[in-house]
C-alpha cells in the first residue's frame, strides 16, 4: 500500500487495497464493465460501452443536511403590535362622561327639565353644562349646580396558553447523522417547530371574527383574542347574525363577550369602528380613498391615532392602483418593529420600508381574512392604535425537551425525546373607539 496520494490510483490502492493496477477503470473492469459511469445529477446512472444496465448501487444522488422552508411564515401581525408585561388580570375604564353621553362628541339639547337629574344626562340643556350663577347655591338646580359622576367599568384579561409539542426517537436521532441524513434532527426540528410557533400566534390574531360563531369550534376561545375580535362592534355582530344565520344575539355567547363584558348593549363603550358592509356577495362594496379616509377621520375624532393599518398583499396592490389611477403615489416610510409595536427610526440604518397612507405604514398579513362571499373579495383592513392595543405577554416563549439524549427516557416515558413550545398571553385593549376595521371589500 501507497504511503502518499497523487492519482486517482494512489487514492484507490488505499482506499480499497487494490495496487499496480491502471489508473481509472480499475474497479469496473472487476465488475466486467470497461466504460464510464455516465448521468445526470438528478438522472438515474449508466454505463457507456457495457451491456450492463443495473448500476444503481454503484451511485446514489446525496441530497445534503440542509432543510429548504418553502413556505412563507414570516409576514405577520404578531411582530407589529407591542409587546408588554402581564401586570394584571384586568383594568378598570371609564366608559360614560359625567354628563353629554358616551359618544365621541360631547351630546347637548336645547330642551329639557331643569331639576338635578337633568346635570347629569347624556344629553344635558346646554345652559345646564356648568356655567353658574355668581355665589351660587350647592345642589340647586335652579343655579344648575349639583353632584355628577362619570361612569366606570371593569374588564378582565385571562392569559391563554399557546403550545406545540414535538417528539422524536433515539433511533431516528442516529440514523438522521449516518448515511444521507440531515444531522441533527433535534436542532432542524427546534427551527421548523420555532417557526411553527410564531407563525400560529400570528394565525390566532387575525382570526375571522365569523369563526368565534361556529358552535363546531368548541376551543377557539383557549386562543389569543383575536384582532378581528377585538376591532369590532354592536352593529358588526348583529349584522353577522342576520345574514349568516349565527347565534350571536346573546351575551352568553363567545362572540358577544369580551374581556367579561358583551357588546348588545346600545352605543356600548366596547364598540370600534367598523365599516362592514352586509356581508353578503350582492352587497361587497368596492375600495375607494373616500372609505378609508373616512375611517382615518373618524379614529381621530374618536381621540384615535392609527399607528399602522394591517391588510393583504391583494389589497394593497389594489390601493396602489387606484392612487396611481389618479397619478398620485404611495410614499415609503422606514418602520421597525420592536416589543413595543411598529416604531419609525430617522437616520438609522435599520428596519425596512413599507408603503403609507397618510403616513401610516401599510403592513401586508399573509393570513389576513377576505370577510364576505364574493368570489372577487380582497383582504380586509385593520387600522390600530398601538398605543391602546398590545399583547400581554404573562411568560414568553420558551423551549423545553427531556428524554433518552438528555439520560431520562423515564420523565418522558418513551425511547426518544420530547420537546415543548410554549408561551402565554393574550391581546389587550385599553381603547376600543381608536380601533378601526373595514370588511366586505372587492
Amino acid at each position: 500500500m501507497v504511503g502518499y496520494i497523487n492519482t486517482i490510483a494512489d487514492l484507490e490502492a488505499q482506499t480499497y487495497g487494490i495496487n499496480n493496477l491502471p489508473a481509472g477503470n480499475a474497479l469496473l473492469k472487476q465488475a466486467g464493465a470497461v466504460g464510464g459511469i455516465h448521468t445526470g445529477h438528478d438522472g438515474s446512472p449508466s454505463f457507456s460501452g457495457s451491456g450492463i444496465s443495473d448500476v444503481s448501487a454503484l451511485y446514489n444522488v446525496v441530497y445534503g443536511q440542509k432543510v429548504w422552508s418553502m413556505l412563507n411564515r414570516e409576514v405577520n401581525a404578531l411582530s407589529m403590535i407591542s409587546k408588554r408585561p402581564y401586570s394584571s388580570s384586568g383594568w378598570r375604564v371609564l366608559k360614560a362622561r359625567p354628563a353629554g353621553g358616551s359618544g365621541n362628541l360631547f351630546s347637548v339639547a336645547d330642551s329639557g327639565d331643569q331639576t338635578l337629574a337633568e346635570l347629569g344626562a347624556d344629553s344635558p340643556r346646554a345652559d345646564l353644562i356648568g356655567g353658574v350663577p355668581e355665589n351660587a347655591g350647592l345642589s340647586t338646580s335652579a343655579d344648575g349646580l349639583g353632584p355628577i359622576a362619570p361612569t366606570y367599568a371593569q374588564l378582565n384579561m385571562s392569559p391563554k396558553i399557546i403550545a406545540h409539542q414535538f417528539d422524536f426517537s433515539e433511533l431516528a436521532m442516529e440514523m438522521a447523522q449516518i448515511d444521507d441524513g440531515i444531522g441533527d434532527i433535534r436542532a432542524q426540528m427546534r427551527e421548523d417547530m420555532g417557526k411553527h410557533h410564531a407563525e400560529v400566534q400570528n394565525k390566532m390574531l387575525v382570526m375571522p371574527f365569523e369563526n368565534y360563531s361556529k358552535a363546531a369550534l368548541t376551543n377557539i376561545g383557549n386562543g389569543y383574542t383575536s384582532l378581528m375580535k377585538v376591532v369590532s362592534s354592536r352593529a358588526e355582530l348583529l349584522e353577522i347574525d342576520q345574514t349568516l344565520g349565527d347565534t350571536l344575539a346573546s351575551a352568553s355567547t363567545i362572540s358577544a363577550k369580551i374581556y367579561g363584558d358583551e357588546r348588545f348593549t346600545a352605543a356600548s363603550f366596547l364598540d370600534a369602528e367598523v365599516d362592514h358592509g352586509t356581508y353578503t356577495s350582492a352587497n361587497v362594496r368596492q375600495l375607494t380613498l373616500t372609505r378609508l379616509n373616512d375611517m382615518i377621520r373618524n379614529l381621530r375624532l374618536a381621540g384615535g391615532s392609527p399607528k399602522v393599518i394591517l391588510t393583504g398583499y391583494d389589497t394593497i396592490q389594489a390601493l396602489a392602483d387606484l392612487l396611481q389611477s389618479q397619478e398620485r403615489f404611495m410614499d415609503r416610510k422606514e418602520i421597525v418593529p420592536t416589543v413595543n409595536g411598529v416604531r419609525g427610526v430617522k437616520g438609522q440604518e435599520v428596519g425596512f420600508r413599507v408603503a403609507t397612507y397618510y403616513d401610516i405604514p401599510l403592513i401586508p398579513v399573509k393570513d389576513m381574512p377576505q370577510t364576505g362571499a364574493a368570489t372577487t373579495k380582497i383582504s380586509d383592513l385593520l387600522f390600530l392604535d398601538t398605543d391602546h392595543l398590545w399583547l400581554s405577554v404573562m411568560k414568553p416563549t420558551q423551549y423545553f425537551e427531556d428524554g433518552i439524549a438528555n439520560g431520562n427516557p423515564f420523565g418522558v416515558g418513551t425511547l426518544g425525546n420530547r420537546a415543548l413550545y410554549r408561551t402565554i398571553g393574550e391581546v389587550g385593549c385599553s381603547f376600543f373607539k381608536g380601533q378601526g376595521k373595514i370588511t366586505n371589500l372587492q
